[in-house]
């Protein structure tokens, strides 16, 4: 040791303050400092406590302890109204997702179609065309129509067929199926006369007459029309069986069975115009263009369709076909009333001709086929 460590002066001492140890009583309410035993901190709710972000928050109430780690936690107040508005929200999602499971269940679609089809009925019931003449319009144009078609197929044409010199009874398939090819369209030019003689005065007509349009959905009215044609065949045995077979011929079918017999392809080809074409055309123009909707002035349209089918049935005069053809104008003014569209009707009728044209080849094949058998096996 230097010499130097001997001569120099002491270190000053520093003064220290005496320490009172706090009074037992008071070191209760105090937490300890040392390594003992802690007492139990009070339990603390915290699955509806809010973490505050702000240490020292004057406006909220807080709740502090030794182990907290320098968080704060909001008191029981506030996270009793926090968990009330969260069990709030989640009761309204739980409404919302029922409430969207139902929007996408069966039963609201059901009442939807229902509502739908309640609405298209009570359309279809109270819906009317605007009819701007009265029924004495209506029975003249049908009382014309009628006598003439008569007048036309039992006296004009025949008094022109007899100065050309030859008769019908004397013509051979092939000129009967020609000259009924040339009676209808005399018929049908006739009735399209009448009608544009009687209701040219009424000119132009309202929005919704003797219309042809070939867009729309119609054809989807016109197919399921084509469902129905075997109750019209049921309906037309079960007419035939109640009402016993006239000993005169049938009129308008005799010669094209006679054809159909002969297998005579053109005269075959020719009646298929006039029942496929030309009897459509004239026949829905009178009764399902002008006679139906002129009929909804005075009926609810579901009685002006049963009136028209009515006298489109008795306009063919057989009473064999009555209840077919009832039936089947029902059917046909339903479609033309759904649709507004003469060429709907057109087409279905066409269709229905031509389905029993082919009916009636079919049979005459069959019975041809058995008579063949029948002269082999002699």
């Amino acid at each position: 040791m230097s010499s130097a460590s001997f001569l120099s002066p002491p270190a000053p001492r520093l003064p220290c303050p005496r320490v009172r140890l706090p009074h037992p009583s008071s070191a209760a309410a105090r937490p300890s400092l040392g390594f003992g035993r802690r007492r139990p901190a009070p339990a603390k709710e915290w699955r509806l406590w809010h973490v505050s972000c702000f240490r020292n928050d004057p406006g909220v109430p807080t709740t502090t302890s030794d182990d907290d780690g320098g968080f704060k936690y909001v008191a029981q107040s506030e996270s009793s109204s926090a968990a009330e508005a969260k069990e709030e929200e989640v009761g309204s999602s739980n409404v919302e997702q029922e409430q969207n499971s139902k929007d996408r269940g069966w039963f609201p679609q059901l009442q939807k179609i229902k509502e739908n089809l309640q609405g298209s009925i009570l359309r279809f019931q109270t819906e009317r065309w605007t009819v701007p003449w009265t029924g004495q319009t209506i029975a003249q144009v049908m009382i014309l129509w009628i006598a003439t078609f008569w007048f036309v197929g039992s006296w004009i044409v025949p008094f022109l067929a007899h100065a050309a010199g030859f008769s019908k009874e004397t013509l051979t398939h092939r000129g009967q199926a020609l000259y009924s090819l040339l009676t209808d369209i005399t018929e049908g030019l006739a009735g399209i006369a009448i009608l544009h003689q009687c209701l040219g005065r009424f000119c132009p007509l309202p929005p919704g007459w003797f219309e042809f349009n070939l867009k729309g959905r119609w054809l989807l009215d016109v197919a399921v029309g084509c469902l129905l044609f075997p109750l019209v065949n049921l309906l037309s045995h079960i007419n035939i069986s109640l009402v016993p077979m006239s000993p005169g011929p049938v009129v308008g079918v005799s010669s094209v069975e006679q054809s159909i017999v002969a297998r005579d392809p053109v005269a075959m080809a020719l009646y298929a115009v006039v029942v496929t074409v030309c009897a459509p055309i004239w026949e829905e123009i009178v009764f399902r263009g002008f006679l139906l909707p002129s009929l909804t002035r005075y009926m609810p349209l579901p009685w002006s369709i049963l009136a028209s089918a009515a006298a489109f049935a008795l306009a063919h005069f057989n009473a064999q076909r009555v209840m077919p053809l009832i039936f089947l104008g029902v059917v046909m003014g339903g479609v033309f009333a759904r649709s507004r569209n003469l060429l709907a009707s057109m087409v279905l009728h066409s269709l229905w001709n031509g389905f029993v044209f082919l009916d009636l080849m079919k049979l005459e094949v069959i019975m041809m086929t058995k008579k063949s058998c029948n002269a082999i096996s002699r």
